[in-house]
């Protein structure tokens, strides 16, 4: 289960991965910050936030979990659920599906297709599993960039969403 691109390894994560993870959405939290992004993540820190480190050592364990490496380095992870989270306002698809919970990447390699392998990974494992429906949701603020890589990716917008102030957008594609 290695695939391979930029001379990226994307492995089965577990556990033991919890603390990269945790590292790189700490330092996704400040790239977003020193960008002006406050809204999307907030400020504090992801690991310092309650329950944060809980929910990653439960997306480890309870879902599957991939790690993108690069020379032996943790670069990058995603988490695949059977759906959304139940605490999103996000509606069943009504068809099995694999859900993408978490798609993080260290900032310091930005540019070197991470997210996109990741998301193809991602692609492969549904298609593995015979699901045809592959969905994520992110925040749909600022200048929708982050839509617009989803989209860029193969995804397409459905459903739009508030949890609470913070604006979000499903998105989903279909797979062969």
């Amino acid at each position: 289960m290695n695939d391979t691109t930029h001379d990226i390894r994307i492995r089965p994560g577990g556990l033991a991965d919890a603390p990269a993870i945790l590292d790189m959405l700490d330092s996704a939290v400040a790239w977003m910050n020193a960008r002006g992004n406050t809204e999307q993540w907030g400020t504090t820190p992801f690991s310092r936030k309650p329950g944060s480190v809980e929910r990653v050592m439960r997306y480890t364990t309870e879902h599957d979990s991939y790690i993108a490496e690069l020379g032996g380095d943790a670069v990058g992870a995603t988490v695949l659920g059977r759906g959304p989270s139940p605490r999103m306002p996000i509606a069943p698809a009504g068809e099995p599906e694999r859900y993408v919970r978490l798609l993080v990447s260290e900032r310091r390699h930005a540019g070197l297709g991470i997210g996109a392998g990741l998301l193809a990974h991602a692609v492969e494992e549904a298609r593995r599993a015979s699901v045809r429906l592959l969905r994520v949701d992110c925040w749909a603020g600022g200048s929708g960039e982050l839509v617009a890589f989803y989209e860029r990716n193969g995804f397409t917008r459905t459903d739009r969403f508030f949890d609470g102030d913070w604006p979000g957008q499903v998105l989903a594609r279909r797979i062969d």
